[in-house]
């Protein structure tokens, strides 16, 4: 089952449309309250870091759901170049952004940067040594894995890394992390999408 796309604005448009759908799901779907509310839970979760993002930015929403596993769609289809995302930043009191904080503060940087930008260049602790590998996949330029990085962020504290070992702290403190079974962030061509992954019961 696909649900309709819903479009979404940094701006707030049609978020409370997007809550209610995840709430219709778990209701035609007959999900246990803890289910539903974890369903919920994870839209709030995408719907604040769409809130977050650098400008008018709008989004698409929707869910899928095959055998007990639901996936939550968010994909950036309007994105800050480098001159309007500098522009709007001018404009504020901190001449600067929002620091990127918890597992979807950094994943925003992905969407607020777009994928115009090289991402041999990105900063973020998420940027692991081989975490952005070639995509395999002819329409995928790359795309990020929750649980990938958590294998190559573990394999760092077992080896007593210190910021390793912050990295994970800030990881386990995340709602997400905590909720999802895996979240992905891919781009295909100049789109940025995200895929939260929750197996639930059938």
């Amino acid at each position: 089952m696909k649900t309709d796309v819903i479009v979404v604005s940094s701006k707030g448009a049609r978020m409370e449309t997007a809550l209610n759908q995840a709430e219709k799901v778990a209701a035609y779907k007959s999900l246990p309250p803890r289910d539903a509310l974890h369903l919920r839970l994870l839209t709030e979760e995408m719907m604040g870091m769409m809130r977050s993002l650098t400008g008018e930015t709008e989004g698409e929403f929707w869910i899928e759901d095959q055998e007990g596993e639901y996936r939550l769609h968010l994909k950036v289809h309007t994105r800050m170049d480098s001159g309007k995302r500098e522009q709007l930043l001018s404009a504020a009191s901190s001449r600067k952004n929002e620091s990127a904080k918890g597992l979807m503060g950094r994943l925003r940087d992905f969407f607020d940067r777009g994928a115009d930008e090289d991402i041999s260049s990105f900063t973020s602790p998420l940027m692991l040594p081989g975490m952005f590998e070639e995509s395999t996949t002819p329409t995928l330029d790359w795309e990020w894995s929750m649980v990938r990085y958590e294998d190559e962020l573990s394999a760092k504290v077992r080896r007593d890394d210190s910021w390793a070992k912050e990295a994970w702290d800030e990881l386990e403190k995340s709602v997400v992390a905590k909720v999802a079974d895996d979240v992905k962030v891919s781009i295909r061509g100049r789109e940025v999408e995200m895929t939260i992954v929750k197996k639930l019961t059938v």
